[in-house]
């Protein structure tokens, strides 16, 4: 079973790979061809040598006495090829075809003073003898192992050293060219408009810097049209709420009736929900509030303490004596759109303080209404999306209050989530990341 070759999902391990099999190919290439250098210039130096060698040789063999040959054999002999004093092993006579480019040379050396006969000893590595005799008919014989000289012993060690340096100078190359993509996304990832943009270090090379700049550049530009637009509601909210004004003190001297309920009515809406939307607008930049750290115990008993005064049902739970650094008036505006929303659809509000994953902290909003459909869970954190399909304000409200409050949450560097109760009710769980919590 075969497995499937899959191409690398990341950029740097693309490079890497193509690198790398390239630097390889080229390495393995360069060798190849230094190798076979390498094997000619021995070939041609061994050849040289080995004329001149037994032609030497089988002349200071032919010119002493046979009692004195024995022992001239050892100093003779050398790593291929030596000599022996007799008629040699048997063997195959040895095709012209077969015969070793050595033969040749060993032919040219002693063809003119010698008869030569050649055969091929059998056996799993090359290995023939010569044959000839002596001036005086002695035989003599040639015996030849031919084989290239061996690789240096520490020619393994270069070679992966060299690859080792392929590897390091690959891994160097691609993080270089990968870092500033990696850092970019990266910011891409952390670009928040309500937050304070981390702006990238515009040096190194030229389309680095081009690339800094530009998401710099752009950076400034989502932030200037979110002020701009706040501004402008802002403006708006101001100019609506002053004819807004004048038509409520206009309906005050109109004759009590059912028109003036319903003008009444609908002005109070139209109030509500220009409040509700310069809100929203200002949420979105929430953090421009300065952050401080409070105690977490104290900031939920005050808020608690203010529900109860005015004879809410709302209660605390999970005391745990943490101390956060936190934007204050942004996370009572999230606890207080919390709570507004428990006691409006189950009557009483609890609220739970616990730890959580990661050292976070978890303050939780319980009650026990109706809840909300698993399909609309994600939904009502949308801008004026309500559950309640009636279009009444008084039962379903702007809309707003959930989105206002993900949007401080976010803001303060936390989440938010909804998630329906065993047995009932809403749990709205507002999470505070390390950066925004830290134990006293």
């Amino acid at each position: 079973m075969s497995l499937p070759l899959r191409w690398p999902r990341t950029l740097a391990s693309r490079l890497s790979l193509i690198f790398l099999i390239g630097l390889v190919l080229a390495q393995g290439l360069s060798f190849g061809v230094q190798y076979y250098e390498r094997y000619e210039s021995a070939k041609n130096t061994m050849l040289g040598n080995l004329e001149t060698d037994v032609s030497t040789s089988v002349a200071i063999l032919d010119r002493l006495p046979a009692a004195e040959r024995p022992a001239w054999l050892p100093k003779l002999a050398r790593r291929n090829y030596d000599y022996v004093l007799d008629e040699g092993e048997p063997g195959m006579p040895m095709l012209p075809d077969n015969a070793p480019i050595s033969v040749s040379s060993i032919q040219e050396a002693l063809g003119e003073s010698y008869a030569l006969t050649y055969n091929q000893i059998p056996g799993p590595k090359m290995h023939y003898q010569a044959h000839l005799r002596l001036k005086d008919g002695k035989p003599l014989t040639i015996d030849v192992r031919p084989a290239m000289a061996p690789l240096s012993p520490w020619l393994p060690a270069v070679l992966l050293g060299q690859l080792a340096l392929l590897i390091g100078c690959t891994w160097l190359a691609v993080r270089i060219a990968v870092s500033p993509l990696t850092r970019l996304a990266r910011a891409v990832e952390t670009l928040d408009p309500n937050a304070h943009g981390v702006r990238l270090d515009e040096k190194g090379p030229t389309e680095v810097v081009h690339a800094a700049k530009a998401f710099n550049a752009m950076q400034d530009r989502i932030a200037a049209y979110l002020k701009e637009r706040m501004h402008l509601l802002a403006a708006i909210s101001h100019d609506l709420q002053t004819p807004i004004t004048r038509m409520k003190l206009r309906a005050e001297f109109m004759d009590d009736g059912i028109e003036k309920d319903k003008l009444s009515s609908d002005l109070s809406e139209m109030e509500h929900l220009v409040r509700e939307g310069v809100a929203y607008a200002r949420s979105i930049h929430g953090a421009t509030e300065a952050s401080c750290r409070i105690s977490l115990d104290a900031f939920l008993d005050s808020l608690v303490f203010d529900y109860q005064d005015t004879g809410q049902d709302v209660q605390l739970s999970g005391n745990n004596a943490a101390v956060i650094d936190t934007r204050p008036h942004a996370l009572r505006r999230v606890l207080v759109n919390l709570v507004d929303n428990a006691l409006k659809f189950g009557g009483a509000a609890e609220i739970q303080v616990q730890p959580a994953d990661g050292g976070q902290l978890a303050i939780q909003v319980l009650d026990r209404g109706p809840g909300i459909s698993e399909e609309e869970l994600a939904e009502v954190l949308k801008p004026f999306y309500r559950v309640e399909s009636s279009r009444n304000r008084e039962t379903g409200g702007t809309g707003l209050g959930l989105a206002i409050a993900l949007q401080l949450a976010n803001a303060m560097g936390g989440s938010l989530r909804l998630s329906n109760r065993d047995g009932g009710g809403l749990c709205a769980e507002l999470r505070l990341g390390r950066d925004s919590a830290c134990a006293s």
